[in-house]
C-alpha cells in the first residue's frame, strides 16, 4: 500500500489541530484516510499553501472531508495577517481551469445533446469570421481536445478591453501549430468555446450555465463574479498578478509575448478575493469567460462530479445523455477526452485505472474522478496567497495531488 500506513499513523501521533472535523464520523469509517490531513498539514506548515478544503466520496458515501488553514493568511505586502480567516467547507473557490470543465464543457454538452452544435462541424458554422484562411479548419472537436493549433496563451488585455474586442484579436491571432497536428493547451480555444456557446444559444455564457445547468442542479454557490452576487466567504489568490506580468516582462520565462510590456499598465494591486486571478477573464472579458472566472464550493463541485458518475441523472431527472458522456469521456489518439483530461500524469493520477478523468486550475484547485470505482477527490487550494516562490511559480501541487491519489486509491481496493 502506497505508504498510507505509515502515513497514517504519522497523522494519529502528531494530530490536526488545524483540520476541520465537521465529519469525524465518515473518517473513524476510513481511518487510514487520515493520511491526508497529515499530508496537506504538512505543507500549510511549510508555507507552501495557506489553506485547503478537500472532499473524497466513493459512491455514496463521503469517505473523507476536511478543512485546513486559512482561506487569506497574507496581505498584499505579503505580511501574515493577525487574524487570518480559518478556511471551512463553505468556502467559495476561483476555480480557474475548472472553469474550462465546470463551465464551458458542460455547456457544449448540453448544447450537443440537443443537437445545437456538431463537435465535427467547423467553428466557422457558429462562429462565421472563421471561415477564411487556415483556421476555416478548426473544428469545435479541435477546441475541445485542445488540438486547433491556437496559440496557448497570449495577453488578450494588451489588444482588448472588453470580451467583442477579444473575440475580434483572436480571430486575427496566426496560428501556432497545423490544425489537428498535436495537443497543445490553449486557453484561447476554450474562449471560442464560451463564444460558441453564446452565439448558439443567444445567451450569455454565465447566464446560460447557470438557466441550464446549475440551477436544475440546486446548485447555489457556483458563479462568476461572486462579489457582484453577494458572496462574501471567498478564498484569497494571489497579490495582483506577479506571475502574469512576468510572463510579458520576462523573455527568459518561457513565453515569447509580441507586445511591448509598458504599452499597458492595468495591473491590479491589492489582493485578490472575489475577482478571478486570471488575467484574460478578468481585464479582456469583465471576469465571465470560457476559460476562466467560475468560482464554486466543493459540495457544488461534488454534485457536477456526481453528474457525471450518474452518467447524467440528477434525482431521477435526465440532465445530460449516457452517450453525450461517453462522447467526452472516451479517449482521442492523445489520450484526453473532450474537455476533461484523462492523461494520468497531467492530472497527477499516475496508477488509477483506465476511464479516470479529471482537471487542474492554476490557482489550486483540481478534480480526479476514478470511473472504475465511483470514486472522487476533490482538492480546492488557495495557493497563490503564498505568493511565488523564488524561481517565479507557485508550490507545484502535483506530488501532494498524486499522494492524495493513491491513498484514496488504497483505501477502496484494499
Amino acid at each position: 500500500m502506497r505508504n498510507a500506513s505509515l502515513m497514517a499513523i504519522w497523522a494519529l501521533l502528531f494530530g490536526l489541530a488545524a483540520c476541520s472535523t465537521d465529519l469525524a464520523s465518515q473518517q473513524a469509517k476510513a481511518p487510514h484516510l487520515l493520511a491526508v490531513d497529515s499530508l496537506i498539514q504538512n505543507s500549510i506548515d511549510a508555507e507552501n499553501i495557506p489553506g485547503s478544503v478537500i472532499q473524497i466520496k466513493r459512491g455514496d458515501s463521503i469517505l473523507h472531508r476536511a478543512a485546513y488553514g486559512f482561506a487569506q493568511k497574507y496581505s498584499y505586502s505579503m505580511q501574515r495577517l493577525t487574524k487570518p480567516e480559518a478556511m471551512t467547507t463553505n468556502y467559495l473557490f476561483d476555480l480557474a481551469s475548472l472553469t474550462k470543465v465546470c463551465a464551458t464543457t458542460f455547456g457544449i454538452m448540453l448544447l450537443v445533446d440537443k443537437g445545437k452544435v456538431d463537435l465535427d462541424a467547423p467553428i466557422y458554422k457558429y462562429l462565421p469570421e472563421f471561415g477564411e484562411g487556415t483556421k476555416s479548419k478548426i473544428t469545435v472537436r479541435h477546441l475541445l481536445t485542445h488540438t486547433s493549433g491556437l496559440p496557448q496563451w497570449l495577453p488578450t488585455y494588451y489588444y482588448a478591453s472588453n470580451q467583442e474586442e477579444r473575440y475580434h484579436y483572436v480571430r486575427q491571432v496566426p496560428l501556432q501549430w497545423p490544425v489537428g497536428e498535436g495537443r497543445h493547451y490553449s486557453d484561447l480555444g476554450f474562449m471560442l468555446l464560451g463564444d460558441i456557446i453564446e452565439r448558439v444559444s443567444g445567451d450569455e455564457l454565465n447566464k446560460y450555465v447557470q438557466r441550464e445547468l446549475y440551477q436544475p442542479l440546486h446548485l447555489e454557490q457556483t458563479t462568476f463574479n461572486p462579489l457582484d452576487n453577494g458572496y462574501e466567504q471567498i478564498a484569497a489568490t494571489s497579490h495582483g498578478n506577479p506571475f502574469e506580468k512576468r510572463m510579458v516582462y520576462d523573455d527568459s520565462f518561457g513565453y515569447n509575448v509580441d507586445a511591448d510590456p509598458k504599452s499597458w499598465d492595468g495591473w491590479r494591486n491589492y489582493t485578490l478575493k472575489g475577482e478571478v486571478n486570471d488575467g484574460n477573464a478578468w481585464y479582456a472579458n469583465q471576469g465571465i469567460a470560457g476559460h476562466a472566472g467560475l468560482f464554486s464550493t466543493i459540495d457544488d463541485l461534488q454534485v457536477l462530479v456526481d453528474l457525471l458518475i450518474n452518467e447524467g441523472t440528477f434525482e431521477g431527472k435526465k440532465i445530460i445523455s449516457s452517450a453525450t458522456i461517453d462522447t467526452f469521456l472516451t479517449k482521442d489518439r492523445f489520450g484526453n477526452g473532450l474537455g476533461w483530461a484523462m492523461d494520468k500524469d497531467f492530472i497527477a493520477a499516475e496508477g488509477a485505472p483506465e476511464g479516470t478523468f479529471g482537471h487542474t486550475g492554476f490557482t489550486g484547485t483540481s478534480i480526479v474522478v476514478v470511473s472504475k470505482y465511483e470514486l472522487s477527490i476533490i482538492f480546492l487550494t488557495n495557493r497563490q496567497n503564498s505568493g511565488p516562490q523564488e524561481n517565479g511559480y507557485y508550490f507545484n501541487l502535483d506530488a501532494l495531488r498524486q499522494q492524495i491519489v493513491d491513498i484514496a486509491l488504497d483505501e477502496v481496493v484494499q
